[in-house]
């Protein structure tokens, strides 16, 4: 989840109107205790002309459900199976065969998501994913399911060791051998896309005073050109998806095609979250909607229509993070919407995306952002971010796959041989993660809280208790 663009609000209506368009699908995301039953939620999707989910895991109740629905389904093997996947085919076999085939073709099961955002994932289950995705798909093919249901794992934007200018998109250095080119190849192998989670609103939300809002809405700008490649980028989305793109070629995959596997804006944020608000939401969903559906791809891309899969369905109120992690739904727990967009051509025909006018003298302050173009850590004075270690251990460990995921922090020095692996344990982790978001966001009040998983410090944590590096 990082930066960078997409094609003009005016070509939408212009040039794209005729043409065949993508997809757009829905995350249903169940981190609550208050969302209607399976059932209902299948209506709900239905009744948006939605016909395409995407699911975290594989609840039978859920499954059983969308069955005879007509709903084209991706299921999700959980990060924590990916070991025993990868290290024993059997698993990997009665996994498949009781979570994917007992459901199948009934509920449309068309692609596993095998682990999702694993680079970022603080267990480093990185060289368990190609492998366990590998004895996924064989038991696919055994069963003959492998034409109708694709083998990926979506990534975030965090693997991108470059994704500005787009045209210098690359990934991250060291996960090209041991990660990236056998997942590829894989892929290649298997005509399965790559999965990406591309958040925009995470790049303004940093950035924002050198990101247009109007560039990371799809609204009318002047656009930003690339400047190794010439190309004029008209939205931070397109932008962010070409710099995949141009990672691909250069590891010589053109030929991969690309699902988004989750995108989205929140309705509501606390007060240092720049950007979170329902009309930007809207406008962002139902624009997204809007270029998706109108058809054409991306600058550099111009042909790849786009399956896109919103994030999220309801909000969700047990979610770990700040205010904006429960507030990503497009509908209430009670089945009202959130704000009213269109999800299908039929809708777009009356939609109009509706902004309103700044107050007189009206700023929100923009996070500071020093010459390279990082979030300044300057302002707010020497604090630290520390684990609660009263918070309990599940709350710390929700807390830190969230700063390790989403949350976006640097953790590769609390990977297993790094140099800050030591002490290992939850504690010493999650502070240091909770540390380097706490520091990317600027120090700013409440981002270091984590639903009090963590506290802020004014003195440096202890080198016993979790060493200095990544500490400002």
């Amino acid at each position: 989840m990082e930066c960078v663009a997409i094609s003009l609000f005016l070509f939408l209506f212009s040039i794209f109107t005729f043409a065949d368009g993508g997809s757009i699908g829905v995350n249903y995301g169940r981190i609550a205790n208050n969302l209607p039953s399976a059932v209902k939620v299948v209506q709900l999707i239905k009744s948006q002309g939605l016909d395409r989910v995407k699911v975290y895991d594989t609840d039978p109740a859920v499954l059983k459900a969308l069955a005879g629905s007509g709903i084209k389904v991706t299921v999700d093997m959980p990060n924590e199976l990916l070991f025993l996947a990868a290290k024993r085919p059997t698993f990997a076999r009665t996994w498949v065969q009781k979570n994917v085939a007992a459901y199948h073709p009934a509920t449309l099961i068309e692609a596993i998501a095998v682990g999702n955002e694993v680079f970022v994932d603080p267990h480093n289950t990185t060289k368990f994913l190609v492998p366990a995705m590998r004895n996924v798909h064989d038991t696919l093919v055994k069963l003959n399911l492998h034409s109708a249901i694709k083998v990926s794992s979506p990534i975030a934007l965090s693997a991108l060791q470059s994704s500005y200018p787009s045209s210098s998109g690359s990934f991250r250095h060291e996960l090209i051998e041991t990660a990236f080119k056998p997942m590829l190849e894989f892929l290649r192998q298997t005509g399965s896309p790559i999965m990406v989670n591309a958040y925009p609103y995470f790049a303004y939300e940093g950035n924002s005073d050198v990101i247009s809002l109007d560039y990371a809405l799809f609204r009318e700008n002047p656009g930003v050109v690339d400047s190794g490649n010439g190309l004029r980028y008209f939205s931070l989305f397109d932008a962010q998806i070409d710099a995949v793109f141009a990672a691909l070629s250069a590891l010589k995959y053109d030929d991969i095609k690309m699902v988004v596997t989750e995108t989205g804006w929140p309705s509501k944020g606390d007060a240092n979250e720049v950007g979170a608000s329902v009309e930007n939401a809207a406008a962002y969903n139902g624009n997204l909607v809007r270029r998706v559906l109108t058809g054409g791809g991306t600058p550099l891309r111009p042909q790849a229509d786009l399956t896109i899969y919103l994030f999220a369905l309801f909000n969700e109120n047990e979610k770990p993070g700040p205010s904006s992690e429960r507030n990503y739904g497009l509908f209430y727990p009670d089945e009202g919407k959130v704000y009213d967009i269109p999800f299908t051509s039929e809708g777009l025909k009356n939609y109009r995306d509706h902004r309103s006018k700044p107050a007189r003298g009206s700023q929100r302050r923009s996070t500071p952002v020093n010459g390279s173009g990082q979030v300044s850590t300057s302002s707010s004075g020497q604090t630290w971010c520390v684990a609660n270690g009263e918070a309990g251990k599940e709350k710390l460990q929700a807390a830190l796959d969230y700063a390790c995921g989403e949350g976006a922090a640097d953790c590769r020095p609390i990977q297993r041989g790094a140099n800050c692996y030591d002490p290992n344990t939850l504690e010493a982790h999650a502070s240091f993660a909770f540390n380097s978001y706490y520091q990317k966001k600027a120090r700013v009040f409440g981002t270091c809280d984590f639903q009090g998983a963590a506290y802020v410090v004014t003195q440096p944590p202890s080198a016993y208790f979790i060493r200095s590096h990544g500490f400002y």
